[in-house]
């Protein structure tokens, strides 16, 4: 197919890797940030060396720094899951019946959409491992196979995290007061006081409008590889073994403890106990927290593990994988504390807001979202700051607040295809190259709008 050739080649020659990409992004929020500053109110514009300011404190902001330490922990804990040999056993079952680029590509996106509509890092990592498992095999058996093809499979799970169980905005609606609380710095604050309590998981990840859109993807995504794969070339990679676990040590008696399955059962027993003890309740309102799921994920990891030899040795393959966040997700705070501070994002949505109705707020809501996303991949921290402004304008329109909140988590989440951030682990994993799946994502990328759009437009949430 000659557009698909022409992407192809085009993200090929021209992307630069996703650091570089943050870096160029920074330097852009900077100079637009300068140029807004110049139009907007001059008594409240920002100098150079105050946007720098606003730069640093975003970097350095705590509360973003905790929310970045839940996501690593939700990353590394979901590799450490996908690592463990029942898992694994799964994996290496269906990477065998991938014999060739279309079965590989249905495959693969169809079991990572699934698995990251439970969880976003390890439907991450499962396809990630996924994808590299099925690409060993195809070298083993001398399967021609289009490599990148399934490695951009192996990433669409990002394209539905947001409006799954560990999606950011959802989660936060659900806690106690939380939407209050997000209100209350303003100054019309008493105007929400009647605000909803809570939106728990049946109005929102689990409605049946969220559901059936999440089923339409579940088929669509999966045809569009299809065709993908029937109209591109094979393009096999030279790779290494993945070695997903290490050999086991041989037991020292000083060290035994590493190596005893029923110490490390024991632990992940009063774990497991803990977590339903502790989130029980929770549980039956639909709320799932970062907190929530990293406990559970903790115990369900070290239980799946022969030993705590095993946990550790995936853990240290799990670690290298988070480098690359743990060092860029500083650079897109840095950015979303420019965005902030200048008045950016507020006046990306606002603008949308002010053409909006009723009936196109929710679209709107969701065109400025994955705008945002592009410079601020971060769900939890565009919800912390475009949150109040589209709450406040659902308010006003009588918009269901919970239709508002999914518009968000669809927009952030479709522009992950465009955004190369997430996909870190998966090119490290993978060893592919981010302008090796990126022309094939940005395909997807178009598919998973229109379906987002018309669900907005057909469902009232």
């Amino acid at each position: 197919m000659h557009i698909t050739k022409l992407i192809e080649n085009f993200f090929k020659r021209f992307l630069p890797s996703p650091f570089i990409i943050a870096v160029l992004l920074t330097f852009t929020t900077i100079i637009l940030a300068v140029i807004f500053s110049s139009f907007t109110d001059t008594d409240s514009s920002l100098s150079f060396l105050e946007i720098l300011s606003s730069w640093e404190r975003g970097i350095w902001n705590s509360d973003l720094l905790v929310f970045a330490y839940q996501m690593i922990l939700i990353l590394v804990l979901g590799n450490i899951l996908v690592l463990s040999t029942p898992v694994n056993k799964v994996i290496l079952l269906i990477a065998k019946n991938a014999t060739s680029t279309e079965k590989a590509v249905v495959i693969v996106s169809f079991s990572v959409m699934l698995v990251a509509f439970f969880n976003w890092g390890l439907g991450l990592i499962f396809g990630a491992i996924l994808a590299r498992k099925i690409g060993d095999y195809s070298i083993e058996n001398n399967i021609e196979l289009n490599y990148p093809l399934v490695g951009a499979a192996g990433y669409v799970g990002l394209m539905v995290w947001h409006s799954g169980i560990s999606g950011s905005a959802p989660i936060k609606v659900a806690e106690d007061n939380h939407l209050f609380s997000l209100m209350s710095s303003r100054e019309d604050s008493y105007l929400y006081e009647n605000l909803p309590t809570s939106l728990n998981f049946d109005l929102t990840v689990l409605s049946n409008a969220n559901l059936i859109t999440f089923s339409v993807l579940l088929v669509l995504v999966p045809l569009a590889f299809y065709f993908l794969s029937k109209n591109t070339s094979t393009d096999n990679a030279t790779l290494k073994t993945l070695e997903l676990n290490s050999d086991p040590l041989p037991l020292v008696k000083l060290r035994g403890l590493e190596n005893s399955r029923s110490f490390s059962f024991i632990f992940a027993i009063v774990l497991l106990i803990a977590f339903f003890y502790q989130y029980s309740d929770q549980l039956t309102k639909f709320k799932i927290t970062p907190n929530s799921l990293n406990f559970f994920m903790l115990g369900l990891s070290i239980l799946l593990h022969s030993n705590f030899k095993s946990f550790l040795n995936a853990l240290k393959l799990s670690i290298n994988g988070a480098s690359g966040i743990l060092i860029q997700f500083p650079l897109y705070f840095g950015i979303m504390g420019i965005m902030k501070e200048s008045g950016m994002i507020i006046f990306i949505s606002d603008f949308f807001i002010s053409i909006s109705n009723e009936f196109t707020l929710p679209i709107f809501t969701f065109f400025s979202a994955a705008i945002i996303n592009v410079f601020v991949p971060s769900g939890g921290g565009q919800w912390v700051i475009q949150g109040p402004v589209v709450i406040a304008a659902a308010t006003e329109l009588n918009v269901p607040i919970q239709k508002v909140v999914m518009a968000l988590a669809y927009g952030d989440q479709l522009t992950n295809m465009l955004q190369p951030f997430w996909a870190l682990p998966l090119l490290a994993i993978t060893k592919l190259k981010a302008k090796e799946i990126l022309p094939y994502t940005l395909i997807i990328m178009l598919v998973g709008l229109v379906v987002f759009i018309l669900s907005l437009i057909v469902f009232k949430f």
